[in-house]
């Protein structure tokens, strides 16, 4: 087992190591931030005084190692916009996005397995059929498309629920409805696929045979087995969670670490940028070390 979580760390340190690499040019070709932060009058001093506060009048590898340096004692610099250490203002985010992305990841989850359970049970009847409907539409749809039309429907229109901020639990039922769908329907889709092939087998009929009830014939014994690639859609989708908040959280108004990317690049806040990649995919590495974890659990094959 410590073989096995070893490689998978190493492996995800090195995409890491590629992702600063990678993040730190990428950032540098949004441009100076000294035209965005100074007046177009500004003196040529003033530029070249900004410049050297922000560490930016050195050559582009020097600041790329002092960059590397400061990271590895844990620094990641100073935020333009904010005069504050960028890692606040990234955990300060990031704690929003995970609150989000943990709720929307729980109910879907739970309605995702015991729908595609049942769905998987009942195959080619009507619950199954209006199930795989529901979660085709559900997977298909992008995700900026149905959060613009809920807010006409039920913010705009109806006047049910706000149309961005934070405050109370009403302003949270937009941005995870809409999350929600993708996920559902993909996670779905699979559980039904695997548990229709877990109930075909010998082991089940078995237990059918045997005078089981269908309870835990579906919930106990074929589960568990067909859960593998469930578990992997699922950690897929809580990265893409993760991830892909950026445009929900923008749409919505939403003060998570998407809103927060996209707000940085904008205002060309470099050291932002970074420390909020870093974060998200240290996030995600830890997420798929959880489940590979979970794989050498239900299957110990896998550890070999």
């Amino acid at each position: 087992m410590k073989s096995f979580l070893g490689k998978r760390a190493i492996a995800s340190a090195i995409s890491l190591v590629g992702l600063v690499i990678l993040v730190f040019f990428l950032s540098r070709l949004t441009g100076d931030p000294t035209d965005l932060y100074l007046p177009v009058d500004a003196s040529q001093e003033a530029r070249d005084n900004f410049r050297r506060i922000h560490g930016l009048d050195q050559p582009l590898m020097v600041q790329f190692f002092q960059y590397v340096g400061d990271l590895l004692r844990f620094d990641f610099g100073e935020s333009i916009r904010r005069s504050e250490p960028a890692i606040d203002a990234v955990l300060r985010g990031f704690t929003w996005t995970l609150q989000l992305a943990a709720i929307t990841m729980a109910l879907v989850t739970a309605m995702a397995i015991l729908i595609g359970s049942l769905a998987a049970f009942h195959v080619g009847g009507f619950f199954d059929r209006l199930a795989t409907f529901f979660s085709l539409v559900g997977a298909s749809a992008p995700d900026f498309w149905i959060a613009i039309v809920a807010i006409v429907i039920f913010s705009v229109n109806l006047g049910w629920v706000p149309t961005s901020g934070t405050g109370g639990w009403e302003f949270w039922i937009l941005p995870v409805a809409v999350l929600f769908i993708r996920p559902f329907g993909l996670i779905l889709q699979v559980v039904r696929g695997s548990m229709i092939s877990t109930l075909s087998s010998a082991y089940v009929k078995t237990a059918r045979a045997k005078g089981l009830r269908n309870r835990p014939i579906i919930f106990v014994h074929a589960l568990r087995n067909a859960m593998l690639p469930v578990i992997t859609v699922i950690g897929d989708q809580a990265a893409a969670l993760l991830n892909g908040a950026v445009v929900v959280e923008s749409i919505f108004g939403f003060p998570g670490v998407g809103k927060l990317m996209i707000d940085s690049i904008l205002q060309r806040d470099f050291s932002v940028i970074l420390a909020a990649i870093m974060v998200t995919a240290f996030a995600i590495f830890l997420m798929n070390l959880l489940i590979d974890i979970l794989y050498a659990v239900l299957d110990p094959r896998i550890r070999y």
